[in-house]
């Protein structure tokens, strides 16, 4: 689990997100999980902050974009 924050736009179930994982390595996810205070969500906005859960734990600060 990784905690995120949406500084534009929006991020959604089924989403492709790319991430860099702890060796500074990039790679790619679909975004199967949210929650924020321990309630799932479907739809992340701008200003939130919540948990996703991630397959490889990744670098702190690492910047979450939407794979095209």
């Amino acid at each position: 689990m990784a905690v995120i924050k949406i500084t534009k736009g929006d991020l959604q179930i089924g989403d492709t997100i790319k991430l860099q994982d702890k060796e500074g390595k990039e790679f790619t996810q679909k975004v199967s999980s949210m929650q924020i205070e321990h309630a799932t969500i479907e739809i992340a906005k701008a200003g939130d902050e919540f948990g996703l859960k991630v397959q490889k734990e990744i670098k702190n600060n690492t910047p979450v974009v939407k794979a095209k």
